[in-house]
Order: structure tokens, then C-alpha cells, then sequence
């Protein structure tokens, strides 16, 4: 099995979604040897790009029988699913980086968009039991936004180009929740409940302080 140490993931999700760099993106993680996972119709995504994924999941009911013939000749490496499945195509996924390649950085493009289910699917399977321990591992990536995750603890945010806006949500139960240095600071909160203080803002260069004693909170860096 090839030593990856970072990859990223292409879903299935909206073309018009995507980073507008996207093709360059995926060409140079490549070059960089990175780990690339097509994700059912991410696969073909890949490959109309001019790259092609070292790794393709799904049950890829998505495909017609000749794109997907196109992939399965494409690719060395291809794990079948069923389309009835306790598990779906984005966390097998997961599963294969994470517990298999053990990527220690893994961005997924065309989790976003299109289907809101689909999206709530891959933003909550982070706080699965199984995957939750790497949540810092693994962000997203589309047109408009970039989130990340982040475990209990102290963390500092640095400003990304690009991402004027911050928002920052705990997707459970989370403690004494403190934002210091940004725009809207907020110190102790707790909830109960999933919730999202979204258009914050950095002050300049200097870095947001985060701190929470439990949970699993989002940070989305963003921009209109």
C-alpha cells in the first residue's frame, strides 16, 4: 500500500461548487504526491479534470455503465459498496483514509451543495465515534468556504487570504466556549444544542483565540 501522508476527496457534489482553481488543485496535490480519492461521481470528476484518483468508493449508482467502466479502467485501486448500506459512500471514504492510509491531513471538495442532506451527511459524520478522534485531520472545501474542526482544547485561528468572514459553530454539546481576539468576542458560553455564530471577523493579522472544554466545534472561513 502507497505511504500517503495528506489527500483530498472529491464528492459528488455541484460542478458550480467547486473551488475555481479546482483542476490546478487536484493536478498539483498530485504532483506533490498526495493521496486522491474520488468519491461515486467524484471519480469522474477526477478524470475529466486530467487526473486520475489513486483511489475510487462508492457504489457509484451515479454513473452510467460506460462512465463507470471509464473508472474501473482508470483506477488501480476501487472499493465497491452496496447502495443499500449502513455506511455511506463519504464515510467509507473516510474510513479508508483515516483508518487504512492514516492521511494525517485530508481536504474534501463536493461535500457542499446541492442536496441538503447530502451536506448535513458529511458535515455531521465528523462527530461519528469513529472518526471524531481525527477530526482535525479533515476540512472542507468549496467556492465560497472552508470549515475545519476542532477537539477541546486551546486553538489559536490565523487569518486565511481570501476569507473575510468567520463563523464558528459547535455541532454538539460544548462548554465554556471563548472566542477572544476577534471582532465579536464571546467568553463561557455553553449550549446544548447545535448552533452558529456566523460573520465574525479577524482584527488585521493577529490570531483568534478558541478555547472550549467539551465538544466538537466548526469553524467556517468564508466569503460573499
Amino acid at each position: 500500500m502507497p505511504i500517503f501522508k495528506q489527500g483530498i476527496a472529491v464528492l459528488g457534489g455541484p460542478k458550480e461548487q467547486r473551488p475555481r482553481d479546482f483542476q490546478a488543485k487536484i493536478k498539483a496535490a498530485k504532483a506533490a504526491e498526495q493521496m486522491l480519492i474520488g468519491v461515486d461521481r467524484g471519480s469522474l470528476f477526477c478524470l475529466e479534470a486530467g487526473v486520475v484518483p489513486d483511489l475510487a468508493v462508492g457504489d457509484f449508482d451515479s454513473l452510467t455503465s460506460s462512465e463507470l467502466s471509464r473508472v474501473e479502467q482508470a483506477v488501480s485501486e476501487l472499493r465497491y459498496s452496496k447502495p443499500e448500506k449502513d455506511l455511506t459512500d463519504s464515510e467509507l471514504m473516510l474510513s479508508a483514509a483515516l483508518l487504512d492510509y492514516d492521511l494525517q491531513h485530508l481536504q474534501i471538495i463536493g461535500a457542499t451543495g446541492g442536496r441538503l442532506d447530502h451536506f448535513l451527511v458529511n458535515l455531521f459524520m465528523i462527530n461519528r465515534p469513529v472518526f471524531r478522534p481525527f477530526a482535525e485531520r479533515i476540512s472542507l472545501l468549496d467556492q465560497q468556504n472552508l470549515v475545519e474542526f476542532y477537539l477541546p482544547g486551546q486553538h489559536q485561528l490565523w487569518p486565511k487570504q481570501g476569507y473575510p468572514y468567520l463563523g464558528i459553530a459547535p455541532l454538539e454539546v460544548v462548554h465554556n466556549l471563548t472566542i477572544q481576539g476577534a471582532k465579536y468576542d464571546l467568553k463561557s458560553y455553553s449550549t446544548a444544542w447545535p448552533c452558529c455564530f456566523s460573520s465574525n471577523e479577524f482584527n488585521g493579522s493577529d490570531p483568534i483565540k478558541l478555547e472550549f472544554e467539551t465538544g466538537l466545534v466548526a469553524v467556517i472561513y468564508s466569503r460573499d
